[in-house]
């Protein structure tokens, strides 16, 4: 009977090992993608938003690389501002941009709290469509040959450059910090998932992704891509 139920117990286990064993692989593979998804996805709403000023941060370095060229008397071609002025229009402003404003701001201006810094941040908001819009109108083939209109460039990309560093800067370390006591963790879970579902709506998957790809295209072009350049000797 001992050597009985040994055999019975023996054989069980190696039946539990070779159940393991014959998990197809591809439900293995879908788990593992499901988790790797799913992390993906669980990005809170302010942290979605900083990693986006990222994407602003960088478009401002170009900025600042076409601008010290110009001012160097260098040959620099109109897409340099062109293509990251389109960049902004499209993701920061009319994406972004319009986050804040409809998801954001709100909150804070209902409640009556940091309403001085949320009426300030809307005014910028509507500056800096304005001066995109000059840089534009400028920074086109023909528009870029004329004198005057590189001028118009450099006073609009030095006049982005600083009002953006400061904004994103309160943004970043005074108002989305607070949003959690204005709205709570759980809502601004929630707004991390419609950002989600708004990013994908408007440019597919992997939204931040492609832009982030887009600007360092626009860096290499200045062969401005290397970070080890920007370290001091």
């Amino acid at each position: 009977m001992r050597r009985d139920r040994r055999e019975f117990l023996t054989a069980g286990a190696l039946g539990v090992a070779a159940g393991a064993l014959a998990v197809p692989g591809p439900v293995l593979g879908r788990e593992t993608d499901d988790k790797k998804k799913e992390a993906e996805e669980d990005i809170s709403a302010p942290e979605d938003l900083m990693r986006e000023h990222g994407v602003l941060n960088r478009i401002l370095l170009v900025y600042e690389e076409g601008l010290r060229r110009l001012r160097g008397k260098d040959d620099v071609p109109p897409d340099v501002f062109h293509k990251p002025a389109t960049l902004v229009r499209r993701f920061v402003e009319d994406y972004h941009e319009k986050l804040e404003e409809k998801f954001i701001f709100p909150p804070f201006e209902k409640q009556k709290k940091l309403a001085d810094l949320v009426a300030v941040l809307r005014q910028q908001h509507e500056a800096g469509r304005r001066v995109t819009d000059v840089v534009l109108r400028n920074a086109t083939k023909d528009q870029f040959m004329r004198a005057e209109a590189r001028q118009e460039v450099i006073r609009a990309c030095e006049a982005f450059i600083r009002m953006y560093r400061p904004h994103e800067a309160r943004e970043d370390t005074v108002l989305f910090p607070a949003l959690y006591k204005v709205i709570g963790a759980k809502e601004v879970k929630e707004l991390g998932e419609q950002f989600e579902k708004e990013e994908h709506r408007l440019f597919g998957d992997e939204g931040f992704e492609k832009a982030v790809e887009e600007v360092a295209a626009i860096e290499k072009q200045l062969g401005i891509d290397d970070l080890a350049r920007f370290t001091p000797k």
